[in-house]
């Protein structure tokens, strides 16, 4: 049964619905890519399909606007597909038990993937329209966004002519976003050796966070919890001899790690005391972030003494320099706007693997300068260690146009819906696809809204209906006003 099948506009809610049952996770794309191909050719409508699985639709304008500059509608078809512990579901094959929940919609134990599939929807809403008013349209799905926008920079776009781009991935309502951090994906890595010891190993579990968005959440004061296990590693490694075994934690780079896990190596004699400080080191922190992370909390398990093979002590004592003595967070606000982070990083992953610890951030500046030293601090301090950094998907911010004939129609067209109201124009601390897009076609026009979302990228991620159904008005106002 179609939980969306009574709300309007039909269309959009159909096809949302749709997109959530087709397993689309970052890196898991080509069966949503082959739908919308499937969606061009029922429709009739040109397309193209790249090798990363990008997919460009052009229909033609409506009548009157034939001549008009082409329009191009632009959004993401993955997701940050992530589950709550208890959830069952295998997210690489299954789709989303989605729920309406009031005026929200969410998905049952994981992300609902608002973000981008609203802007898929919009789109494909768009291109099979019989009854709207707009210009050419050159409708443009990218892949791999989430992952460092992999996506819109591997994609060609010699063939797409339009200069006027709206992309549709935002998630405040009555917000326009004209410009955007650039950033990349940075993976330290720290080899390791072991060595075989008798001991028992104490389990660690912190979990609960809060999280969010490493972008537009970074600024929330939230803990991050693989630093706060980089806390209380440090606090154990200076006060008993613990080795450890493994450490993992966060689930994506651009995701503020709610949940991370250690294994310890810890002699008999001093587990109790170990025991102690974690405990202690975890109120603390719960009483430093009461306010920000209230439903914070620790598991502790002990495992009887054995023969075990942990890290050694350099590679221990490397691990938790690292993990509790690397930047993360804001690191400058921007000095001609108070309000908006300049430069930040965020710890979203730590993962123990055969023969190293590897610690991946997003780094995130509008300041290109400042980007460039941020890597290069990361690349000192894990080479200090003998290790090594992979940066990846590198990508640039995008520039505020002060003479933009998009923003001007977006305003207009804005102020006419919501009885003369102005909304906010505004840049952002997140990565966003224009930038990109600016780099590839010269002289692009761009701006970037969408919905009411809340709490993307965890499992707690919802919907607006009525957000989507008045922003649904205003992409079509946009769409006739573009003659």
């Amino acid at each position: 049964m179609k939980i969306l099948k009574d709300l309007q506009p039909a269309k959009v809610f159909s096809y949302f619905e749709e997109i959530t049952e087709i397993p689309h996770g970052s890196g898991n794309v080509k069966q949503i890519s082959d739908y919308i191909v499937e969606f061009a050719k029922t429709h009739h409508l040109k397309y193209r399909q790249d090798e990363a699985y990008n997919v460009v639709v052009w229909k033609d304008g409506t009548k009157g606007y034939e001549d008009s500059e082409p329009v191009i509608l632009q959004g993401h078809i993955d997701m940050v597909a992530v589950k709550t512990a208890d959830c069952e579901k295998d997210m690489q094959k299954d789709g989303l038990d989605i729920e309406i929940n009031g005026d929200w919609i969410q998905a049952k134990k994981t992300t609902l993937g608002g973000d981008d599939g609203i802007a898929v929807a919009y789109a494909l809403a768009v291109l099979d329209s019989n009854d709207m008013m707009h210009p050419p349209i050159e409708a443009i799905f990218t892949v791999d966004e989430e992952i460092g926008m992999l996506g819109a920079a591997a994609i060609d776009v010699s063939d797409v002519r339009g200069r006027l781009l709206l992309n549709i991935d935002s998630e405040d309502e009555g917000v326009f976003t004209v410009s955007c951090a650039g950033g990349a994906t940075v993976e330290c890595s720290i080899p390791y050796k072991t060595e075989m010891i008798h001991a028992q190993v104490l389990e660690i579990r912190i979990d609960g966070f809060t999280g969010g968005h490493s972008g537009v959440e970074i600024n929330k004061g939230r803990a991050n919890a693989n630093c706060v296990m980089g806390r209380i590693l440090l606090n154990l490694f200076q006060n008993v001899g613990m080795r450890i075994m493994a450490v993992n934690g966060g689930e994506k780079d651009n995701a503020i790690a709610n949940a991370s896990e250690a294994a310890i190596a810890v002699l008999p004699e001093v587990m109790e005391k170990a025991k102690d400080i974690v405990n202690n080191t975890f109120l603390e922190v719960k009483e430093e972030y009461k306010i920000t992370d209230s439903n914070a909390k620790l598991t502790m398990n002990v495992i009887e003494e054995g023969l075990i093979e942990p890290l050694s002590g350099p590679a221990t004592l490397a691990t938790v320099i690292l993990l509790a003595n690397m930047p993360n967070g804001v690191q400058r606000m921007n000095p001609e706007m108070p309000d908006m982070v300049q430069t930040s990083l965020n710890l979203g992953i730590v993962r123990t693997q055969m023969d190293a610890v590897k610690l991946s951030y997003s780094v995130r500046s509008s300041s290109e300068s400042e980007k460039n030293y941020l890597i290069e601090k990361l690349r000192s301090l894990t080479e200090i260690f003998g290790g090594e950094i992979k940066c990846e998907g590198v990508y640039p911010g995008w520039e505020y146009n002060a003479n933009s004939r998009l923003r001007n129609t977006c305003i207009e067209a804005y102020k006419e819906l919501y009885d003369g109201k102005e909304p906010i124009v505004e840049g952002i601390h997140a990565g966003l696809e224009c930038g990109l897009f600016a780099s590839k076609l010269e002289g692009l026009d761009a701006i970037s809204f969408g919905p009411d979302m809340r709490h993307v990228h965890t499992t707690d991620e919802r919907l607006s209906i009525s957000s989507t159904q008045r922003t649904w008005k205003l992409l079509v106002k946009i769409l006739e006003m573009l003659k």
